[in-house]
């Protein structure tokens, strides 16, 4: 399984890829146009998926984000 980091986290359970995940959010048609999505960098870490993964889980989900990308390239 792998996590995207774009400016939101993608959980890929469908295997899109980061540049599928992209494609989509980007084509995505939003009511009025209210948000139009432009993904402007992207990255990504391959993970072991469970049930118990702590990216599946609300209150550890944004530690273990910040930890999956910690220190990567192009952070600031």
């Amino acid at each position: 399984m792998k996590v995207h980091r774009l400016v939101i986290m993608v959980v890929d359970h469908d295997d899109l890829g980061a540049e599928g995940v992209r494609r989509e959010l980007e084509a995505a048609r939003f009511a009025n146009n209210c948000i139009s999505p432009i993904v402007m960098a992207q990255d990504t870490v391959d993970i072991f998926w469970s049930d118990r993964n702590p990216v599946n889980i609300t209150a550890e989900r944004f530690g273990a984000f910040c930890e999956l990308f910690s220190r990567r390239p192009g952070d600031p």
